[in-house]
C-alpha cells in the first residue's frame, strides 16, 4: 500500500463506482466537521470519495478549524459517505459531524474543492 493511499483514505478501494444521479431521488446535505480535519487531507479525502461514489456537491476549509460541505447524491450514498468521512483514517480523526438538509442543486456535476 503506497503511503499516499494511506493518508487519503484508499478511495479508489474503499468506495465503489455508481451510476450518475437521478433528481428525482436526490437529496442534498450541508455538512461540518470538526476533530482534526485540516492540514491532514480531509478535503481531498472528502473528494475521492464523493467522486468514485457518483456524488456531486463541494468541500471548504473554514477559518474556525472546521471544514464545511454540501453533498448531493442518492440517500443512502450520502449516508455512506459520511460515515467514511465520520471514520476518517489512521490522520483524520472527525470528532463531531453536524449536518442539515437543503434544496437539490439542478445541473451540478461534479465535486469540487472549495478556496
Amino acid at each position: 500500500m503506497s503511503f499516499w493511499k494511506n493518508i487519503f483514505g484508499r478511495a479508489e478501494e474503499d468506495a465503489e463506482v455508481v451510476e450518475p444521479v437521478n433528481l428525482e431521488n436526490a437529496i442534498r446535505k450541508a455538512g461540518r466537521a470538526e476533530g482534526r480535519v485540516q492540514g491532514v487531507g480531509f478535503r481531498f479525502f472528502v473528494q475521492s470519495n464523493a467522486k468514485a461514489l457518483g456524488l456531486t456537491g463541494w468541500v471548504k476549509n473554514m477559518s474556525d478549524g472546521s471544514v464545511t460541505m454540501e453533498l448531493q447524491g442518492e440517500p443512502q450514498t450520502i449516508e455512506r459517505l459520511i460515515a467514511k468521512i465520520k471514520k476518517g483514517n489512521d490522520w483524520i480523526k472527525v470528532t463531531n459531524f453536524e449536518e442539515s438538509d437543503l434544496p437539490v442543486v439542478k445541473g451540478e456535476n461534479k465535486f469540487a474543492i472549495r478556496y
